[in-house]
């Protein structure tokens, strides 16, 4: 049998300004049965990824947790140099090779909306030159080959300001908002992998980084899942383990002709246990820092046309998202401002 293995992670959950990004990676792990130990994808796939990067790393693809691997600022090196390089690598060893930051969110299906701040812009890659990124695509491929494993797919759902604030005020809770990034994930598994009858795979295996301290989520998963499921019974939300450890579920839909199952796991800093969490971390990342330079990039170019000072960049946090704010001073006006800060 085989076992699709999936996780989820965000970007840009805390900041004042910019969108938040929740990525997910999928993978089929081939010649797997219920039973074996969890595939290790680092170890399977060790001739071309690697969890930290430098020497030791001899080339190999560095995958791990955004923050860990997001660069200093110093000039020296782009600081995107290994978020763009994995995720670039994935996609090309998925024979998709975007060369702007439009079409790689149209690989990712990514949506952004229209405030003019966010107009595509951007070339990529930046850190890394084309012939490398083809080089390393091609050694993910092969070494994915070689150990049974098939990449599946990227995806990433970007939440705007404007779509931010509109489900805080509707739910009154800013965890909505990350919620509803792992609506569409979490729909979209269970649509393309939750097994049918008949099928070869086991049930997939998704894994999502903790949501701040909560430990229980079966009332969020029973909420979001039955939205897509009209005229057929309710998918079950069966709870199998909740400690501060981990949070396991079952969803399971008990069609007398084609059961269905998929296997749910929150747990605290799953980036460091799970390649495909990883790998969505850095996708998700990779993805805000893009949007945040389109942010940029537009302020300045509206501060060039007002004779204004350069802005200086923000990454969009709090501290400095206000500082930003005030350094703009009269080219956001109220109604602008409204649609670019999040009320939460």
């Amino acid at each position: 049998m085989s076992v699709v293995l999936i996780g989820i992670d965000e970007a840009g959950y805390g900041p004042l300004l910019g969108p938040l990004c929740v990525a997910m990676s999928a993978v089929r792990v081939h010649d797997w049965s219920p039973g074996d130990p969890a595939p290790d994808l680092w170890s399977r796939l060790s001739r071309a990824v690697v969890k930290s990067p430098g020497k030791a790393a001899r080339g190999r693809i560095a995958i791990n947790d955004s923050k860990k691997l997001k660069l200093a600022n110093d000039g020296r090196r782009d600081p995107l140099l290994h978020l763009e390089r994995a995720v670039l690598a994935s996609l090309g060893a998925m024979n998709l090779h975007p060369r702007c930051d439009h079409a790689l969110l149209a690989a990712l299906g990514a949506e952004v909306d229209e405030s003019p701040w966010y107009a595509p812009v951007n070339t990529i890659p930046t850190g890394s030159d084309p012939a490398s990124l083809s080089i390393d695509a091609n050694m993910l491929a092969s070494a994915c080959a070689d150990a049974g494993v098939e990449l599946l797919a990227l995806r990433c759902v970007t939440v705007c300001e404007s779509r931010f604030n509109t489900i805080v005020s509707a739910r009154g809770t800013k965890a909505a908002t990350t919620a509803e990034g792992i609506r569409e994930h979490l729909l979209t598994a269970w649509d393309t992998w939750a097994p049918r009858a008949g099928a070869t795979d086991h049930a997939p295996r998704l894994v999502c980084d903790r949501q701040g301290g909560r430990t229980a989520y079966a009332e969020m998963l029973a909420e979001l899942l039955p939205i897509q499921m009209k005229g057929i019974p309710e998918i079950q939300v069966r709870v199998i383990e909740e400690c501060p450890a981990q949070s396991r579920y079952q969803l399971v839909h008990d069609l007398p002709n084609s059961p269905r199952e998929l296997s749910v796991l929150f747990q605290p800093e799953a980036e460091a246990a799970h390649l495909t969490v990883a790998l969505a971390s850095m996708t998700a990342k990779y993805c805000r820092e893009l949007l945040m330079k389109r942010f940029n990039r537009y302020w300045n170019e509206q501060a060039a046309a007002e004779g204004l000072p350069q802005l200086k960049p923000t990454a969009g946090y709090s501290t400095d998202a206000r500082r930003w704010l005030k350094d703009a001073g009269k080219l956001v006006d109220a109604a602008t401002r409204r649609s670019l800060v999040r009320i939460a």
